[in-house]
């Protein structure tokens, strides 16, 4: 068992009592994203807080020693610090910040020792207008503001030598700009006013000899190219970038692979231009080649594997890959969707999923073998970074029983378990409380299709009662439900759920990642139908065991999670309450106001003017006279992926036909609810609609359902 292997005992867990609250499960820290340091020994992470004062997660960075397991915080403030990145020396730790203030670039005379006449001539603070990238010694000492840019900073990345950082921005805002918004106030071009991102070079070696932040150079600011990621060939002289022809999530199968020459001119060369995506572009060590993801001009992108394909850069050059005979497909006989890490001596690092574990892989481009690095089977990997010498991982993990955790392991050259050390113990702050338990289950689905789910049961679960059951369903549809401990939810309080004595099935329905390119294919022209035959055949599954009432049924989802749960509210009346997040209700409504207007073509193979009839089969509005269940929809009022008129339409639908229903908008809000406070709405609303008319208690008079009209 991973546990058994990987993670320390908690021994007062035994000891616990209450079950958490809301707050306390909002409030709970989280880690990700560590980087371990070019030679192995320290591990930079970041660690995630809720600031319940400035109503906002803020994530700091913290460091670990690997050899002692030592760990201690590195920045601090109200502003988020991430996206750390090591110098290939190992002296500095680049990241990103909007903080105000701080040091500058400390100076340094000719032999590199401390300037103190120079330093004491540096100005005090800078004070930078967008988020930018700042430095940090190991050594000790403030961290400084390396740019000073007058746009946002996103990607970044060091060259080889490490005397050069490459970032994405935009422009800083134009003059011509900033008339059109003095003279005409704010208004917006649909779909034709965007910015671009461009690639940007700023010299780390000028700014710490000179002790300022510097001026970055733009080396691409093509208007018909927006740049969204890059790789530095191994002697800096090229930049090898994915760009789309403009930021808009629509039109991202446009993406295309492109190099820069970094001698003078900046010259930029389409180098593979398949039909699809084509993006997230690596060198080889000897920079002679590249690997890149590819659909391989598949049109329907959305479910298809992802392939790493790879080209030379000498042939590619000199004739641009423009269809797939062009490329070598590396991942033919691997089916699940492959995005790559880095390309070492051994071969080219990758990550995918397999079933609810994910695991990182070596592929051989040579002869396209490809070894599993991680082990065993139940391994819950999140993210993940290798030393510089490809000998050291580092990455998060969690199981059924811990949050997720910090580790350190050697790559291991044969397949076998990892001989993995816990950095972190984020786990300890369940210390106090009792939480439920999650295993894996599967069932069959009315067509033959396994499926399998992460199923929740009370801490005090008993096998010869009969419970009610809440169905979580995720978004995607190529999300996927782990069977890992993760109370901290931001939209359902499934410990609350286990605490008043409820089971909980989270279902990896059709469509879902893990299970291979022909399963997330299931739901093609299918969807909402296919969907409801996995979800009812999960629960009378459990029903057939004994273990749920089903008198007593609730359903929820988020995006295509509320999407299902909205199809189940006018499909069936086996549910006694369902809430819908984020949900669409109407595919038609849906393609006409996405942002992702590829999405639905792509599933149901139509426009709703080619093929009005699919559209209606796949709408829970169709049937909205069925419908009997009570029904909460919650919306963010700015989302632009599933736009609030989706909900709008299901809650007029449903007050029209008498059916309970209350419409919740969260302002200011896009798809994700991002804030503790408004988190906070959205778990106590779910939980007083479903503890009202699941378990018949009625809705306190403080709740945030209760408006100024009749509860329902």
């Amino acid at each position: 068992m991973v546990s058994a292997l990987m993670f320390a005992t908690i021994t007062s867990l035994g000891l616990a009592s209450a079950t958490p609250t809301i707050d306390q499960l909002l409030s709970l820290k989280s880690v990700g994203r560590p980087r371990v340091s070019p030679d192995g020994k320290l591990v930079a992470y970041e660690v995630t807080e809720t600031d319940w004062k400035e109503n906002a997660y803020v994530t700091q960075l913290w460091m670990a020693d690997v050899q002692t397991g030592r760990t201690f915080q590195l920045t601090r403030g109200k502003k988020s610090s991430d996206g750390a990145q090591w110098s290939p020396d190992g002296r500095w730790l680049a990241f990103t910040t909007e903080r105000e203030g701080g040091a500058v670039a400390p100076l340094a005379d000719k032999d590199g020792k401390k300037d103190e006449k120079k330093d004491a001539e540096k100005p005090a603070e800078t004070k930078p207008t967008a988020r930018q990238i700042w430095l940090i010694s190991l050594l000790g000492g403030e961290a400084w503001l390396l740019t000073k840019h007058g746009a946002g900073i996103g990607t970044f990345r060091w060259s080889g030598d490490g005397k050069q950082i490459a970032f994405i921005a935009t422009a800083p805002e134009s003059k011509a700009a900033k008339a059109r918004k003095e003279k005409y106030s704010d208004f917006e071009i649909f779909e034709e006013d965007y910015e671009q991102g461009q690639l940007w070079l700023v010299n780390v070696a000028a700014a710490e000899a000179g002790g300022l932040p510097v001026e970055a150079n733009s080396i691409v600011s093509d208007p018909r190219i927006n740049v969204s990621d890059f790789d530095w060939s191994p002697d800096g002289s090229q930049i090898a970038f994915s760009g789309t022809s403009d930021p808009m999530l629509a039109h991202g199968g446009s993406a295309d692979v492109y190099l820069v020459d970094l001698a003078p001119g900046n010259a930029v060369t389409k180098v593979v231009g398949l039909d699809g995506p084509d993006s997230g572009p690596r060198f080889s060590p000897d920079g002679t080649q590249l690997v890149f993801g590819t659909s391989l001009a598949a049109p329907n992108y959305f479910y298809t594997n992802r392939h790493l394909a790879m080209v030379r850069v000498a042939d590619v050059l000199k004739t641009p890959a423009t269809k797939p005979a062009d490329v070598i497909d590396l991942t033919a006989g691997f089916d699940e969707d492959a995005s790559v890490v880095e390309w070492g001596a051994a071969g080219i690092y990758f990550r995918a999923l397999q079933k609810t574990s994910s695991h990182l892989f070596c592929l051989e481009p040579m002869t396209k073998a490809v070894r599993r690095i991680t082990s065993p089977d139940a391994f819950f990997m999140g993210e993940l970074s290798l030393s510089r010498d490809f000998t050291t991982l580092a990455f998060t993990a969690s199981d059924a029983s811990h949050l997720g955790e910090i580790f350190v392991a050697p790559v291991p050259k044969t397949v076998g378990p990892l001989a993995a050390k816990k950095l972190t113990d984020l786990s300890a702050q369940l210390a106090p409380f009792t939480v439920g338990t999650v295993e894996l289950v599967s069932w069959t689905s009315k067509d033959g299709a396994k499926i399998e789910g992460a199923l929740h049961k009370p801490a005090n679960y008993d096998a010869a009662k009969k419970y009610p059951l809440f169905v979580v369903i995720h978004g995607g549809p190529t999300g996927v439900s782990r069977p890992t401990l993760a109370p901290a939810q931001r939209y359902y309080p499934i410990e609350q759920f286990l605490a008043k004595g409820a089971l909980v099935l989270e279902p990896n329905y059709r469509g879902s990642a893990g299970y291979g390119e022909k399963f997330r294919s299931l739901n093609v022209r299918n969807l909402g139908v296919g969907d409801m035959w996995d979800v009812m055949s999960g629960v009378d599954s459990l029903i057939a065991k004994g273990m749920v009432d089903e008198t007593k049924l609730g359903s929820m989802g988020w995006s295509q999670g509320g999407y299902i749960s909205a199809f189940l509210t006018t499909n069936t009346d086996r549910f006694k309450a369902i809430s819908v997040g984020a949900g669409i209700s109407d595919w038609s409504t849906y393609y006409v106001n996405t942002d992702i207007t590829p999405f639905t073509r792509q599933y149901l193979h139509a426009t709703p003017w080619e093929d009005p009839a699919i559209y209606a089969t796949t709408s829970p509005i169709t049937n909205i006279k069925n419908a009997k269940t009570p029904t909460l929809i919650q919306h963010g009022d700015r989302d632009k992926r599933v736009p609030p008129p989706n909900s709008f339409e299901l809650y007029r639908g449903l007050k029209d036909v008498g059916v309970p229903t209350r419409l919740l908008l969260y302002a200011g809000f896009g798809h994700p609810i991002t804030k503790p406070k408004s988190n906070r709405a959205v778990l106590q609303h779910n939980l007083d609609w479903f503890s009202h008319y699941i378990f018949g208690e009625p809705i306190p008079a403080g709740s945030p359902l209760n408006g100024s009209g009749a509860v329902p």
